[in-house]
């Protein structure tokens, strides 16, 4: 808690200086964290003001322990890439452009809505 009684978790993820790390929020007001990350975004303060997105730290040291693929590595073996693993909804748009339509599970024009 900061001082006045507001929480710092919250104060960051409202400014945009921090992503909910979903995995761990048990125990806490989830549908508080969802509304101030969503309004973030929405506003595009913080990381979400950052043209292409921002790799979401738990995505980064999952490549960094398990050596992440190229693209065009990835291209030519035809491997699929996992939502998870892409880190910014805007890649993830233009992986779909690209031709991976298996992103967009819902058939809706989007991929990936969970980096949103």
């Amino acid at each position: 808690m900061l001082k006045g009684g507001s929480n710092i978790n919250q104060t960051l993820v409202r400014s945009g200086n921090a992503f909910v790390y979903w995995q761990y929020i048990t125990g806490c007001d989830r549908q508080t964290y969802s509304h101030l990350e969503n309004d973030a975004r929405l506003k595009g303060t913080g990381v979400w003001s950052v043209p292409g997105g921002v790799q979401r730290p738990w995505d980064y040291r999952r490549g960094r322990r398990g050596g992440n693929t190229s693209d065009s590595a990835r291209k030519s073996k035809g491997t699929k890439y996992r939502c998870s693993e892409i880190g910014s909804w805007s890649k993830a748009q233009s992986l779909l452009k690209q031709g991976h339509s298996y992103l967009d599970g819902d058939r809706n024009g989007e991929a990936c809505e969970s980096l949103r």
